[in-house]
């Protein structure tokens, strides 16, 4: 009786590969502290991976951690499903986890990305991770740690809104681009990773939960679902994403939707494309919503 107990305690048998079970737990404990305090940076014990440090070792560990052999993943690298880090990594994880690869994503359970969060609308269910390369929004600002958790442990950001300030002062407009930062919950300021400004609205009152891992600074953080998240702004200096007036999709058409500059054969940069490749070939099938998730309009990066 003893025994059984002992071996039901103990969970499933250890799997060969890259991630150990015991990892996996840790990080599992770790997300759950960082959904029961959005926003709040939650240490833990970055292993070593298949990657560098800084090239999606944070993000990695945190998919390892979710995915199971019953699981649906989806890896994209700033929206494209057929990037050569996005190819590896869905690769990676599939064979040692088991899984089955996604590319649509509505159908995929996890979603692990780098610099993009999807433009089909989220549901409940869906776990979207985020890799980090820096988690502390504070570090261009303070470079103390201990002062940085006081600040944190205080709520004591006045800070990060002179430099806000100063920036519209020096530049007219506050200069901020990827990983905007944000008030989660109106208790802990935060930094999405480094997405484009466009994707920062569809963090706030998400139905699914996103978590955000860095394995070189070894925080996670997370934002459950329905959830208050808000940039940084003044009341006189609105929030605006980026914008490309007549800016549109050479392949959909569409003017809703991140776009990032295409080289043409002579290497300039002359049309733009959809960011994300599976909401763009589903917006020209006809298989995706009228209406993107919340974002801004006329918008434009270069890729």
């Amino acid at each position: 009786m003893t025994a059984q107990l002992t071996t039901e305690l103990a969970g499933p048998p250890p799997s060969p590969g890259i991630f150990d079970e015991l990892s996996k737990r840790e990080i599992r404990r770790a997300m759950l502290s960082g959904i029961a305090i959005p926003g709040y940076q939650v240490p833990f014990g970055s292993r070593e991976m298949p990657v560098a440090r800084g090239w999606g070792s944070g993000g990695l560990q945190a998919t390892l951690s979710l995915v199971g052999e019953d699981s649906r993943l989806k890896v994209i690298d700033q929206g494209e499903d057929a990037g050569v880090n996005a190819s590896n990594l869905r690769r990676l994880v599939a064979a040692h986890a088991g899984c089955t690869e996604e590319t649509d994503t509505r159908s995929a359970d996890i979603i692990q990305s780098r610099h993009r969060i999807p433009e089909q609308p989220l549901r409940d269910g869906q776990v979207l991770v985020l890799q980090v390369p820096g988690a502390e929004p504070l570090a261009g600002i303070v470079r103390d740690m201990d002062e940085q958790r006081r600040m944190h442990a205080e709520a004591d950001y006045s800070k990060m809104w002179v430099r806000l300030y100063e920036d519209i002062v020096h530049n007219g407009l506050i200069t901020e681009a990827a990983g905007y930062p944000v008030l989660v919950e109106g208790r802990y300021i935060m930094t999405p990773s480094p997405i484009p400004r466009w994707d920062v609205p569809k963090m706030n009152d998400s139905e699914a939960i996103t978590v955000l891992s860095a394995g070189r600074e070894k925080r996670i953080f997370a934002v459950p679902p329905h959830t208050r998240v808000v940039p940084l702004t003044f009341d006189d200096r609105p929030f605006e994403v980026e914008r490309t007036p007549g800016a549109a999709c050479r392949l959909c058409g569409s003017q809703d939707t991140y776009i990032v500059q295409e080289p043409g054969p002579d290497g300039t940069f002359s049309a733009w494309v959809c960011s994300d490749t599976d909401f763009c070939r589903r917006r020209r099938t006809g298989d995706a919503p009228a209406a993107p998730a919340a974002g801004g309009t006329a918008q434009g990066g270069t890729a």
